[in-house]
């Protein structure tokens, strides 16, 4: 079975420049393996990514061991659904792509939430013409 986004669609694409997910497979799979429910797909901002910073979550810092290259605004990246909850909550909460944000992300942020910060653009953005 497919995973699934919030919208109750197939799960898309968050990003591959640099490659995200848990798994590092570019989506936001946040099965049960996934301790810390990284299903939220959010374009990172300057704010999110120094709040995120300054609450012990360090996501400007490469990390090779971990493959991670570090982030900058515009990445894409697939967060921990309590920790953009907090920024959320503090008023720095990232934009969210929830075609891509898993639906696990429900049992910690309410879908309404995340509309508020829905960022959503279609695969040909010439549709919108």
């Amino acid at each position: 079975m497919a995973e699934r986004n919030v919208l109750g669609g197939e799960l898309g694409e968050c990003g591959t420049d640099p490659v995200t997910g848990y798994y590092r497979t570019g989506r936001c799979i946040a099965d049960e393996a996934d301790l810390g429910n990284h299903s939220i797909c959010a374009v990172m901002t300057t704010e999110f990514l120094e709040h995120q910073q300054q609450h012990g979550n360090d996501l400007l810092t490469p990390r090779p061991e971990w493959l991670f290259p570090g982030l900058r605004p515009g990445d894409r990246w697939c967060v921990v659904a309590v920790r953009w909850l907090q920024a959320y909550e503090d008023g720095v909460a990232a934009p969210v792509v929830l075609a891509c944000t898993h639906e696990r992300a429900l049992q910690v942020v309410p879908l309404e939430v995340l509309q508020q910060h829905a960022v959503d653009v279609p695969d040909d953005p010439r549709v919108l013409e």
